[in-house]
């Protein structure tokens, strides 16, 4: 009787979902209302999904509480796991004046430095400009605040402590055997960490990226950086930068970031000419988009991309500026009177951009789901989607690139947008409207290897293949066959320990989205999740990867390794070729290369051309 079910609602979906209309005017369309029509049971989310951060909105009633919202001036605040020692303070002579910082267990640490003047007041809405150097010397012995983002429901604990406008700064590691008082021989690599959350949440300076433990690990400078986020960051009103918010602002800060260090970073140690950028989720999509960007093309060597969510789409123009008028009707302002934009509060803002996000959000849009805000195709800096410009070999396809996800990237997303179980009925319902025409194959596909009433678990590997692992496979192989040099993992170690980290960023039981960053930043303690010896010794391998590869481009490098890596004898990283048979080096607690194991599902999604 289910299947009966099934059909009927393919037959009604089909109907309405025909090809060449979907698209023709998304407002012709409502899609929740037309689906309760049909099957009044489904879970229909009015508030906004929110993935891999560190916070989370449960009921827009929340927003009262945003007039509470710790927006400060920058002072002195510490963070508790991070004291000093009694070893005197570096201090570094930058383009900008001088700056001191701290030294602890495991590396020199200089926090906060400004790489961009404040965007507050009437450069709310601009491209980062140039820092303003300063007299005497600056304090680098702390954080400074994270960028404006909502902060509250029931992981509050996870969220950034302070939060301002004036948020344009970074953190650099060095390792401890640097002498800032005599010149390095042999400058260090550089690796900029862009932090992950959606492009609304996160922060350079939350414990999880604590760069300390790497950069003394593999011997190089770590850098992270604070970017702008949400409507801050990525507000489009109109097309003239001048007398409107035209976007993508987010994006310059981070190339900003990369300016900065190319004219510093020779003071910390690090070697300009040999920067590798790498990031995770929305900061892998970041580094996917400099490599598209052709102003950024000098700014780095290499790359590595960590959970590139490559099928959802970027905001065409018209999208994005749909998007800001329905952001500015939430202000009681004209999308086209800038300054009475300008003049909003922060608390303003953010209200504005949690209420427009849970009115175009919904779990039927399904890419749309999970990334609300964020950068668009302006036909400049972004011309076009990273799926497509990889395929076409429209990226500084010279670079060597670290690729690699985790074996079950979808169940943060589907577990967090589904709290109830999904039927065979109503998961058929959520894939017709997702997939449209192409929905009867993807469900040939995958229901028969589904018995469970509960199809949360389909669901959740449909996201994992189609979102992220299968078109990251494509995009290596359009790369190899045009001659770049590539590498691929795919992180499959499951925890071992029954906590949940932040219920968003590292799962018990599931090796998903994020999982592997306690890992690579050797973390864990900081949310009380001990590592057993194995792990360690897991963590510890990434390391040597990821440090081999900035060293030298190539992660199972023996040169310019530590002696730890040296005498691991570290199983053998292949580069991703056909010749090798498509290895890909599986991250758990006994690495070791494989053949991908859902070759056979990535090669249906590559035939099926929808991504």
């Amino acid at each position: 009787m289910e299947s009966w079910h099934c059909f009927l609602l393919l037959c009604k979906l089909s109907l309405a979902l025909a090809p060449g209309e979907e698209t023709k005017n998304d407002d012709d369309i409502d899609l929740v209302s037309f689906l309760r029509t049909i099957y009044p049971g489904l879970l229909v989310r009015d508030e906004p999904f929110i993935s891999n951060r560190h916070l989370e909105i449960n009921s827009l009633n929340e927003l009262g509480r945003l007039e509470a919202l710790s927006i400060t001036e920058q002072t002195k605040d510490k963070p508790g796991s991070q004291e000093t020692n009694e070893a005197p303070a570096p201090v570094v002579l930058t383009k900008d004046g001088q700056i001191k910082g701290i030294t602890v267990d495991k590396a020199h640490i200089f926090y906060g430095i400004p790489y961009a003047d404040p965007p507050v007041g009437a450069y709310r809405w601009k491209a980062p400009r140039s820092v303003s150097p300063w007299p005497g010397v600056y304090d680098a012995s702390f954080p400074r605040a994270a960028c404006m983002q909502v902060c509250s429901g029931p992981i509050t604990a996870e969220c950034p402590r302070r939060v301002s406008e004036d948020c344009l700064y970074l953190n650099i590691f060095v390792p401890l055997d640097v002498n800032f008082s005599s010149p390095l021989q042999s400058p260090l690599p550089v690796m900029v960490w862009i932090h992950g959350g959606d492009f609304i949440a996160g922060s350079a300076s939350k414990p999880l990226y604590d760069g300390r433990f790497i950069s003394n690990f593999t011997h190089t400078v770590v850098v992270s950086m604070e970017y702008r986020l949400g409507a801050f960051g990525f507000l489009v009103s109109g097309k003239d930068p001048h007398t409107s918010a035209a976007g993508n602002y987010g994006i310059l800060d981070q190339q900003a970031t990369f300016l900065w260090v190319q004219r510093n970073i020779a003071v910390f140690g690090g070697d300009p000419g040999k920067v590798t950028i790498f990031g995770e989720s929305a900061g892998a999509q970041s580094v996917s988009l400099h490599l598209m960007i052709q102003s950024s093309k000098p700014l780095f060597k290499q790359a590595v991309l960590q959970s590139l969510p490559f099928s959802i789409p970027l905001k065409t123009r018209h999208d994005a500026l749909k998007l800001g008028k329905d952001f500015a009707k939430q202000t009681n302002c004209s999308v086209s009177d800038f300054i009475c934009l300008l003049s909003l509060t922060p608390q303003a803002v953010l209200a504005a951009q949690m209420k427009t996000s849970s009115k175009v959000v919904n779990p039927f849009r399904f890419l749309e789901v999970f990334e609300t805000w964020g950068p668009h195709l302006d036909g400049d800096l972004i011309k076009e989607q990273a799926v497509t410009a990889f395929e076409k070999g429209h990226w500084q396809k010279e670079k060597p690139l670290l690729f690699g996800t985790t074996s079950e990237e979808g169940v943060i997303f589907v577990y967090a947008v589904f709290n109830k179980p999904v039927s065979a009925v109503e998961s058929t319902v959520y894939i017709t409207a997702i997939f449209k025409q192409h929905a009867l194959r993807v469900l040939h596909k995958y229901l028969p290897l589904y018995r469970d009433a509960d199809r949360r678990d389909m669901l959740a590997q449909i996201v994992t293949d189609y979102v992220f692992l299968c078109p990251s496979r494509r995009s290596a192989r359009a790369g190899i066959a045009i001659g770049s040099e590539v590498w691929m993992y795919v992180f499959d170690h499951i925890a071992s320990d029954h906590r949940i980290w932040s219920g968003l960023t590292f799962c018990y039981e599931h090796a998903c989205h994020g999982a592997e960053l306690p890992f690579l930043f050797h973390s864990a303690t900081v949310a009380n999740f001990t590592l057993l010896p194995q792990e360690k010794l897991l963590s510890n391998r990434m390391l040597c990867y990821w440090g081999a590869f900035a060293h030298t481009g190539d992660p199972s490098s023996r040169t310019r390794q530590t002696t730890f890596c040296r005498e691991q004898r570290l199983p053998v990283w292949p580069r991703y070729s056909d010749t090798s048979g498509w290895l890909v080096m599986n991250l758990t607690v006994r690495s070791h290369a494989q053949v991908g194991t859902r070759n056979h599902i990535c090669d249906f999604w590559d035939k099926l051309g929808i991504y």
